[in-house]
Parts: C-alpha cells; structure tokens; sequence
C-alpha cells in the first residue's frame, strides 16, 4: 500500500525545517527541539544510544542500505582513538538530497553526529563535503561556529563529561572519494583512490589506520529524531525492511523535479513520479526511468507499481542506491543518455584499476563515435565485449574486475540500453550489428516476457 492510499499523516522527519527561512541557524533550530534529543542521550549510557540505533532499523542512506546500528558495532573493543566520519561528498548524478540537508538544516546533521560519536566513543567527527558544495561548506562552517560557541560540540558538551570536536574538511570534487575507502585517503590527504577490502574494511583499519565509522548525511540526520522520539515511533512507519521515511531526490522529465521525503518501503515508484512529482512532461509518456543513481540498471513501465524498498528493487533486478530518480520520456535518445552517462564515469575514474581505466574510456568512444554518424554494425558487439571485461557476465549485482563498483556502474546504462532500444543503436550502426556472445544476466536488462531478447 502507498502513502496517498492512506489517511494516516506520515511526518517529516529531517526535512521538517526546510518551511523556514532561517533553518540553517541554531536559533531556528533550538526552536524547534533541536539539541533536544542531544541532551536527552547524554543522560542515557552510549550503549543504550546504540541500542535504539539498533533498534530502529535505520538502514544507510548512501546507497548500501547497511544498518547504520549494526555499521556502529563494528569497531573493535578497546581500540582508541576511533574516528566517526560523514560521507558528504555526493556525487552520484541526478542525487542532491544530502546537499539540501547541509544547506538547509545543517545543525540537524551536527547534533546527529555528535550523538553518533556518543554512541561509539568517538572523540573526534569528521564532515567530507564535497568541493563544489560551496554553500553548504559556508553553511555548515557557520553553524560549527554557532554550536562551539553554545558549548554543544568541544570540551563537556553540555556540562557532560562528553567532549567532541568536528572538523570541516571539502574535497577537490571527486566522485570515487564518495567510496568510503577512497575518502579517507583524501581525509588523510592523499589521491582518492580506493583501498582493498580486505584488509582495510573503515571499521577495523580507516582514517590513520584506526577504527572509523562512515556514515551518509541523510543516515545521521535521521539520528536526532529517533532519540527524541524513540526507535518504536521510528518503526511505525515504512515496511518491515525499511522503516522510517527516505528523501528521493527526482530529476529529469517530469513536471515538478525535486526532493521529497516519502515513508520508506511502502510509497511506489508511481507514487513518486506520478503523484509527488505531477506526472511526465507535456502530452509525453514514460520511456525508462534510473531507479537509483546513474549507476543502476533502468527500470521501465511495468516496474512503476514496485515500493521503493531495497529488497523489491533488488529482486527486480536494480537498486534504490543513492535514492535520484532520473526520469526519461519518449523524445529520450537512448543512446545519447547512455554516452552521457558513460562519459560521466570515463571522465571520473580514479585510473588505479587498468578495467575501469581502460574500459570506460573506450566505452565512451565507441558510443561517441556511434553519435558522430561513423558507427559500425560490430559496435555493437564491441560496446557489450568491453562491459563483459569490466562487469564478468553483466549480471546484477554486479561482478567486478575492480576494486571499486565504478567500473561496472558504466555497464549499467550500456547494458540497459542495448537490451531494451537495440533498434536505436541499429540506426546508428549502418541499420545491423554483428552476434555476440556475451551472455547478460542482470533481471533489469532482460526484456519483458513476450518481447523478443535484446541481443
């Protein structure tokens, strides 16, 4: 059952504030029970903070859907110092949701870090924005001030015996530092490349090779509300699997783009597109939609009615990911949206993985070449050969010759594509295309039953 087909007022848990004008500032903020729940948990043991972390299921917002309770638990016993460090560094195309909550309501974001740091024993939190966010640095570099100087983040917070310090630290504007590995390379000031796992899972071996937890904005904004309300409250809304509420940030060809805070698990897709965002543009119909970031397989028409739950997703054969919603309607040249999304990984890869290095780039001219008017009927085969190098079998989720998910995040609109509009890279071959036998497994990519295959 979706949200609209019930009476029942789903409240807006981290996007509450956005009403307000002067959000951004602690006055605003105190005003409206912020720090509260900070106040609240530094009178409860940090295992008990923990717990009702636990308790409430909040899932990660950044794209795994990890358990951010279970993520806290990680860090070995007796192991100081211990570092808690937020993913700030949103990069995904069509994902903007994290940058509205830094500009918008950045003490929602502090408080929830620092009960996180509580909660685990952190004394020293980390905030990676990423280098374009140019007003949310300003806004949250203001409301560090704001808060240091209210005696909420520093020594005896709140006349505790709880002391925290938050740096403020932007990238360069890179999308593999939003990998967890890689941004704590750049927090230590090197290249953002990514680490193996393992040996350097964050938990046991992160920032200065000590135990870290790395958690998404949206994740930690969700923090101060649990607490103030309880994790029981928390449950009562969205499915079993997915409690609470998640923003989507919607983009693309639809009448009202933007970000809209949804119960979690139980709203469709349809929902979302159709109802929150008033339905595709002009008289045009629906061609294709990215259900989770650019990195995801597309999703089409009969997956509209599907809940925007990780494990429906999942099954069909894609991701919720970064929750950006990129919507396409019938005017969309599929192969133009598939170079523009591969030329967006060609031209972000960090180069340490020969696969992704090499492959993407190719990706991208074979598909440029294709748009030029200079493409072959063996292109074709070419494109799904060069995936099949990067992403082993082209099946979902992923198979990989890399040690992060960027190589096979460009197969995904190739794949997608080729299989669903194969007569559109037909014209662009010269009207044919030579067989492959590259087998493609992932559930999206297939065509619906009764079509004929892609390939």
């Amino acid at each position: 059952m979706s949200d609209q087909a019930t009476d029942r007022t789903v409240p807006q848990m981290i996007t509450g504030r956005f009403q307000y004008d002067d959000a951004h500032t602690i006055e605003r903020y105190q005003a409206t029970d912020g720090y509260a729940a900070l106040r609240t948990a530094l009178q409860m043991h940090p295992e008990d903070v923990h717990a009702e972390i636990k308790e409430a299921s909040l899932l990660g917002r950044g794209g795994a859907g990890f358990p951010a309770g279970v993520k806290w638990g990680f860090c070995p016993p007796g192991v100081w110092p211990r570092y808690f460090v937020v993913n700030g560094d949103e990069s995904e195309p069509g994902t903007y949701k994290d940058r509205l909550l830094m500009e918008r309501d950045p003490h929602q974001l502090i408080e929830g870090v620092l009960i996180g740091a509580y909660a685990t024993g952190c004394a020293q939190a980390f905030l990676y924005v990423r280098g374009e966010m140019a007003l949310a640095q300003e806004r949250i570099a203001a409301a560090l001030n704001e808060a240091y100087a209210a005696g909420l983040v520093g020594k005896d917070i709140l006349g505790s015996s709880f002391s925290c310090d938050i740096v403020l630290h932007w990238g360069a504007g890179a999308y593999i530092v939003g990998e967890e590995t890689a941004l704590i390379e750049s927090l230590e000031g090197n290249r953002g490349m990514p680490r193996l796992k393992p040996p350097y899972f964050p938990a046991a071996k992160g920032l200065y090779m000590q135990p870290t937890i790395v958690n998404n904005v949206e994740t930690m904004a969700n923090v101060p509300w649990i607490i103030r309300n309880g994790a029981e409250a928390y449950t009562a809304y969205g499915a079993e699997s997915s409690r609470g509420t998640r923003m989507f940030a919607v983009s693309g060809h639809v009448k009202k783009p933007g970000v809209h805070e949804v119960e979690f698990g139980t709203t469709t897709f349809r929902d979302l597109i159709y109802g929150h965002c008033g339905g595709i543009r002009g008289n045009h119909t629906l061609k294709a939609f990215i259900p989770g970031g650019a990195s995801a397989p597309w999703f089409y028409e009969e997956h509209l009615d599907l809940p925007l739950e990780a494990g429906a997703v999942g099954a069909a054969g894609s991701m919720l990911g970064s929750g950006a919603i990129v919507v396409m309607d019938d005017t969309t040249d599929a192969v133009k949206a598939a170079w523009r999304v591969v030329r967006f990984f060609a031209r972000e890869s960090c180069g340490k993985c020969t696969p992704c290095r090499e492959g993407t780039s190719w990706l991208e001219k074979v598909l440029r070449r294709m748009l030029d008017g200079q493409g072959r009927p063996e292109d074709i085969a070419l494109l799904l050969d060069l995936c099949d190098n990067i992403s082993p079998s082209i099946a979902w989720p992923p198979k990989q010759t890399t040690i992060c998910p960027l190589g096979p995040s460009a197969v995904s609109p190739i794949a997608s594509a080729i299989m669903r509009f194969k007569p559109e890279f037909q014209a662009y071959c010269g009207g044919g295309d030579v067989p492959t036998s590259v087998t493609i497994n992932g559930k999206a990519y297939l065509p619906p039953e009764g079509a004929p295959a892609g390939v």
